[in-house]
């Protein structure tokens, strides 16, 4: 996994050719690809490292000629800490900083929840380094409940309490999954061990708790000029629908989708379906 110096802190990140494979280098210049092919920027939710892309959204983009970047967020090993604590802007400035490390602007962004929001502040400050974006159970303000939601989490992280792994498990599939998955056993059992499996550790992503609690950003997002594909989940019980809805009404121009059947991990829950909206929106 390439490491670069970004804004003082090492960045982890991976690359994934359009054919499939990783690139094993660090520096590798992406400027004239051009079209389609278009390097594509990933950026994942609180607490996912850039491999959550891995398995349904990295071989669709490849598959349709796109050379694929994936990072670790601050917070997320193995990037390194970032002392004196994270802001929004830090990490759309780590976005911006790669891309140009890269030589990869301007680019495709795709962003999940907190990857949205990190998405949708990088078009504001640096849209010259992006060509569209795809924004998924983002939104533009943090309503009472994921106020509600964010103060839990840091009391528990700050708690020191930790989660027998089945609690946890358990805990997350109800905040994330839909009534449908919820109601195929089979599934589920599938599901909840591999949130057993992969739950991370509190004290990693403690310092990601909370930059979801924004204050109101639509009349910001007003300025945002590049072409934006907004994806609601219809199930989502940590952004709801009529956040992302409200979120597209203020980006001008923005296209809205919303797919059925899933909840806040939709792209891994329906991923045929996000990865069409998503693919065919970026090969636009």
């Amino acid at each position: 996994m390439p490491i670069a110096r970004i804004n003082g802190i090492d960045l982890s990140y991976d690359t994934y050719d359009a054919h499939g494979t990783k690139d094993a280098y660090d520096g590798y210049d992406m400027r004239g690809s051009g079209g389609p092919g278009e390097p594509v920027v990933m950026i994942a939710g609180t607490g996912g490292p850039g491999r959550v892309w891995r398995t349904h959204q990295v071989p669709a983009l490849r598959a349709a000629g796109h050379r694929v970047i994936t990072l670790d967020n601050r917070g997320i090993p193995p990037t390194g800490p970032s002392p004196g604590g994270i802001t929004l802007a830090d990490m759309a400035a780590d976005v911006a900083g790669l891309i140009e490390h890269l030589g990869a602007g301007p680019c495709r962004v795709v962003g999940h929840s907190l990857g949205g929001l990190i998405a949708q502040e990088l078009l504001l400050a640096r849209p010259e380094l992006v060509s569209r974006a795809v924004l998924m159970a983002s939104c533009g303000r943090a309503d009472a409940l994921i106020t509600a939601m964010s103060a839990a989490d840091i009391e528990l992280a700050d708690s020191g309490v930790k989660l027998p792994p089945a609690v946890s498990a358990y805990r997350h599939a109800l905040q994330n999954l839909s009534p449908r998955t919820l109601n195929d056993e089979d599934r589920l059992r599938d599901w909840l061990g591999i949130f057993e499996l992969s739950a991370p550790d509190p004290s990693t992503v403690r310092a990601q708790l909370g930059l979801e609690v924004v204050p109101n950003r639509l009349p910001h997002y007003r300025r945002i000029t590049r072409p934006c594909l907004v994806i609601g989940f219809q199930d989502d019980l940590v952004v709801r629908p009529h956040l992302t809805r409200e979120l597209a009404a203020a980006i001008p121009g923005a296209a809205y989708t919303e797919i059925p059947g899933c909840g806040h991990y939709g792209y891994l829950e329906r991923p045929d379906a996000v990865n069409e909206a998503v693919v065919g929106f970026l090969g636009g």
